[in-house]
């Protein structure tokens, strides 16, 4: 019985090993993200017949391009070997600054719009441009931690946020700024989809077409040795966390038009959920590692999960705790990614 037995079970091995391999190489190459899409897909489909209509996953695009600005801002400084807890309180102290710049242009320009949001525009990305600065030095001049630098960067951020504003929105902005930036289109085409189209290209060319992007891997697989071999690491860390900050600033200057006034809670979450989608989408916590196409589907899975619960009527402290448990999963699975990344060289 034991030799009859035998052949069947090499047969099985045999049968069962190119399909392993390739998931195993699947996993090596993309990490969790493709298991965890396919699993999301199959559970939300049997839950709603709407979840994979034409609307629902355009509507889930649309909602996704504020995640993805910030999250390809946070592969910068994951792939340097650092993590921003401040993106947040880039959106929210760029909603209110620029608010209050086109509030108080307004006044002064009134038969100006343009001139005012430009005004408001070039005030909010100056806060975000500080934000990314003060992290850069602390983290690249006085080697502080990146927790503990944005950790206290985030806030102080938002407590001038709520200084500014007294917790109150700020409203009365043009008109023409959340028409065009918030609800706009050009050739049919949303203007947020459009700017976030942008930026992902910028971000790719960057980092796979630049010496810019090349230092930035070299720094996060090991800054000693880029370092040694003629890297400016200091430059490379602020062009990482300014590149950041000001990501996450045109996020906030796209939400801030699509609510159509200044937020002090704008963001509130999208640090975690940033993390959560870079991680997802196989950009290492240990540096070095990761890509844009990557990110932006992550961001997009992130964003497609929210949109599933909401359908499953999910409440809202409960995704919370599914999307936490999400990135602890996501980690512990990239440890093993990473040990067997390791195996493999």
């Amino acid at each position: 019985m034991n030799t009859s037995a035998q052949p069947v079970a090499e047969t099985q091995a045999s049968a069962g090993s190119p399909i392993l391999a390739f998931l195993r190489t699947v996993f090596v190459r993309a990490g969790v993200l493709p298991f965890f899409l396919v699993a999301a897909l199959i559970i939300f489909t049997l839950a709603s017949t709407q979840f994979l209509s034409v609307q629902n996953l355009t509507n889930v695009a649309r909602q996704s391009v504020y995640l993805i600005l910030v999250s390809l801002g946070q592969m910068l400084v994951l792939i340097t070997g650092g993590f921003d807890l401040s993106v947040g309180t880039a959106i929210a102290l760029t909603s209110v600054v620029s608010a209050t710049a086109m509030v108080a242009a307004s006044g002064m320009f009134p038969d100006a719009v343009w001139l005012v949001i430009a005004l408001g525009l070039a005030a909010g990305f100056g806060a975000a441009l500080l934000i990314g600065t003060l992290n850069s030095i602390g983290i690249a001049g006085f080697s502080v931690s990146p927790f503990i630098m944005t950790l206290g960067v985030q806030s102080v951020g938002a407590g001038i946020a709520l200084f500014i504003t007294g917790g109150v929105p700020v409203s009365g902005l043009p008109y023409e700024f959340g028409e065009f930036f918030g609800f706009g289109r050009i050739f049919g085409v949303p203007v947020p989809v459009l700017v976030a189209l942008l930026a992902i290209a910028a971000m790719w060319i960057l980092m796979n077409r630049t010496r810019t992007g090349a230092q930035i891997y070299a720094v996060g697989g090991n800054i000693k040795a880029a370092h040694l071999s003629g890297i400016n690491t200091r430059r490379t860390l602020l062009i990482a966390y300014v590149v950041c900050a000001l990501l996450a600033s045109l996020a906030g200057i796209l939400l801030t038009a699509r609510v159509e006034s200044g937020e002090t809670n704008l963001g509130g979450t999208i640090a975690l959920e940033s993390i959560a989608a870079c991680v997802i989408a196989g950009v290492s916590l240990r540096g070095g590692i990761g890509r844009v196409e990557s990110v932006v589907l992550g961001a997009f899975f992130i964003v497609l999960v929210q949109n599933g619960m909401n359908i499953m009527q999910i409440g809202s402290y409960m995704q919370m705790v599914l999307l936490g448990s999400l990135l602890v999963l996501a980690v512990v699975i990239d440890q093993l990614r990473y040990r067997m990344l390791v195996g493999n060289r």
